[in-house]
This record gives C-alpha cells, structure tokens and sequence, in this order.
C-alpha cells in the first residue's frame, strides 16, 4: 500500500537493460502461443538510433504479456519495465498503459494475483514524487484492483493520508469527485455502507454554489440521499440538508426534499401521510419502505424522548406515537437503544421509559424553547431544595444555641450553692 518514497535499485544502460526485457517478453509471449512475438528484433534500430521514447512505446505496449509471467519472475520484470521508462522525460505518457495492465487478471498466479498487482502499483506510486499529479491516475488504478477484488481491508488505513495527497496533486474539484466516487464504490460493494456513504457526501460537496443546480449535482444528490435513506443505521441527515446541491433538490425535485424534510425533523405520521400522498415514489427510487418505517419510528421515539419536560414516557404514549401495540414498546426502546439514539432504564413496574439522555434530531427555535422550559423546570427544583436546605441549616442552628444556653446555665449553678466537684489525688509523683 502507498506509503515512503522508495528507489528502484536496478544496475545497467537503458540500451542493455530494454534488450534484455524485450528478449524476455518474447519468450514470455512465445509461451503463450504467439510465436510472431518479436519485440527484441522491432526495438533494435530504435535502441541505435537512441530513440528511448519509442522503445518504450514497444516495450508497453507488449507489456500486458507479463502478467503471465512465472509467479517468481512477474515482480522483478515489471520493476524493470517502470525502470526503464523513469528513464524518460515523458513518464506520464507510458505509467497508464502500464498500470492498466496491472489492473487485469494475473493469469499465472492464481490467488496471489491481486496481491502481485497492487504490490506493483504500490511501487509505481511510492517511487513518485509527493506532488507528482501522476500518482493521482495510479492511485485509482490502485482502487480499482482494490475493487475487483475485495481488498478494502488494505486500502483503508491509507485513506488518513488522502486530504495531503489531494492537496499535493493540486486536484480540481471534478479530479476529487472522481476519487471520492471511487472510493464509495470500493465500500460499497463490500457492504461498508456508512463508508461509501460518507464518500458521497464528499463527492457531493466538491460542487460550488454555482454548480448545485446542474443535471450533474443534482443526479448525484439524489444519490446521496437515497443512500442516506436506505441504510437502517443512518440517522443524522444534517450533513445533507447543510449542502448546496441538497437544498436545490428543493425546486428540481420537491417530493425526495419533502420525503428528507420528515426524516430530518418530522414524525410517523408524517411519513404516512407522504406515502399515502405519494404511494409510487419510494418504488421509482428503489427505496424500502419496511426499511424506511422502522428508521421513521426510531427517530419519531428519539424525538419524543429528546421533547419529553419530565424525562418520564409512559408505555401507552410510546405505542401511541409508533403505531405499534403496548406489547412491542419495550423491543422499540431497546432497539432505538442500541441504534444510539437514547439512553434510558425501563420500569416494566410503572409501565414508563425513564430517559437519561436524549440526541435533538434539529435543534432550532423549538428546541431552544424546551431546553428553556427544562431550565425553569430546574430552577424550580433548585429552589426547592435551597430552601430545604435553609431550613434544615436554621434547625441546627436553633438546637446549637439551645444546647449553648443549657451548658451555661448548669455552669452558673455552681457559683449558687453547688459544691464543685473535688479534686482527686490518686498519688501519682
């Protein structure tokens, strides 16, 4: 996987080592059945003539044929092959062809074929320089394999780096689209959905302002709220509503806005009543409704505990709200539980929900106004307890002064006929 600069340490002229690798794609395509294979023969004059450039485009050109090279040969052959054409002053010209090949089945490694390859586009981009916008092009090269073939594992740790590498390559906006739409495909089809998803969103915010209402911004904001939508586990859509390509789907596409408006903020009912208003529209976008249903009632209970002044849910108000029966409200509370959503106890006793914490899906004036109103609650309380703790304080005092005066007063009996007590002399010298 890309990581340090390194150096390819081959010994030899250019003119020395391109005929050696030529004889040896000859042999290697000669293997193959392709007896007319003669790329020693073709380069040749060229090498005499010093040309490096069009030996190179023969060498690449045959190129693909090392990928059935002996599993032992394959690494060392294709590290000659990026030797030779750093040797030109035209690197970018020659690296694309080559990593495509890279990005084809290795037909005579079985297994390791995957492995081989993306060892090989590791080397590719590492030998690069940083701010080579080369590596840019080798590194989709790198996801596509990674793609192919299931490798997320692999590329994963890497993508810590990718804010530098972009800020190195200089890549435009359209470049990171690109790439961030890549990387949401490689997650995607190995079931890492939250991953792929927030790569959308990333791809989605490279449009500007001026860009978000285009066909482009719009297809692929669509896009990224289906998908928001779709996954059980996805609650929190304000990375959505807070983009521009998002919020014009207001006019290009007004019932996916209404639909991401109910999720964002809205309850059960709402949902019904859009799916009753709007019954085709969750098939034409391939949505689930059982899906979207069990994600609407846990964020409807989320929003009914988060609005809760007495942090109390009786079961019937619950059951209520979720349109399900009494019997099921404890299975909804453990699930929007784990989904992270809510933190509570719950008394099977007193047929309640006690809330100990509770996640606003918006917070705006409404929410101000219940943390307001939960606040006076609090003073209220406050008061209570100041005063009992007042009252309690001038208690202690009053018995303090009582328990005071009754010591002075048996101290002053002394002085009114009392023989004080004697001293005794138990004759200690």
């Amino acid at each position: 996987m890309p990581g340090p600069s390194n150096t390819l340490l081959i010994e030899g002229p250019f003119e020395e080592l391109a005929d050696e690798l030529a004889l040896y794609l000859d042999n290697v395509k000669k293997g193959q059945g392709d007896e007319s294979s003669n790329v020693q023969a073709e380069i040749a004059p060229l090498l005499e003539q010093s040309q490096k450039d069009e030996v190179l485009k023969k060498l690449v050109t045959s190129s693909v044929a090392l990928n059935a090279a002996p599993e032992k040969e394959f690494t060392a052959s294709y590290n000659l092959l990026i030797h030779l054409i750093r040797q030109s002053d035209n690197v970018e010209m020659f690296l694309p062809k080559v990593c495509q090949n890279l990005s084809k089945p290795i037909t005579s490694a079985g297994a390791n074929g995957p492995g081989m390859a993306l060892s090989t586009l590791t080397t590719i981009f590492n030998i690069m320089q940083p701010d080579d916008e080369t590596r840019y092009n080798v590194f989709l090269e790198i996801l596509r394999v990674v793609r192919n073939y299931g490798l997320w594992e692999l590329i994963k740790p890497q993508l810590k780096n990718l804010d530098r590498w972009i800020i190195e390559w200089e890549s435009d906006e359209e470049d990171q689209r690109k790439l961030f739409l890549e990387i949401a495909s490689v997650a995607r089809d190995v079931g890492e959905d939250e991953a792929g998803y927030q790569y959308v969103v990333r791809a989605l915010r490279t449009f500007s302002p001026s860009e978000s209402s285009t066909p482009q911004a719009q297809a692929l904001a669509l896009r990224a709220l289906n998908v928001a939508l779709s996954q059980p586990n996805h609650f929190d859509f304000y990375d959505l509503t807070s983009t521009d390509s998002i919020q014009a789907l207001r006019k290009s596409s007004p019932i996916a806005f209404e639909l991401l408006e109910i999720f964002n903020a809205k309850q059960l009912d709402d949902y019904d009543d859009f799916t009753s208003e709007h019954n085709d529209f969750l098939e034409s976008q391939e949505l689930d409704d059982a899906v979207l249903r069990r994600k609407m009632r846990l964020l409807t209970l989320a929003s009914l505990a988060a609005s809760t002044p007495s942090r109390s849910l009786p079961y019937a108000s619950i059951a209520r709200a979720l349109q399900v029966p009494g019997d099921d409200v404890e299975m909804w509370v453990i699930d929007v539980i784990r989904a992270g959503l809510v933190e509570g106890r719950l008394s099977q006793l007193e047929k309640t929900f006690l809330v100990h914490r509770s996640t606003y899906r918006v917070f705006g004036e409404k929410q101000w106004r219940e943390v307001a109103t939960r606040l006076d609650t609090w003073k209220e309380s406050l008061k209570g307890v100041l005063a009992v703790v007042k009252a309690e304080r001038e208690h202690v005092e009053m018995v303090k002064d009582r328990d005071v005066k009754d010591f002075e007063g048996r101290q002053g009996g002394f002085g009114q006929g009392r023989r004080p007590p004697r001293e005794m002399d138990i004759g200690l010298e």
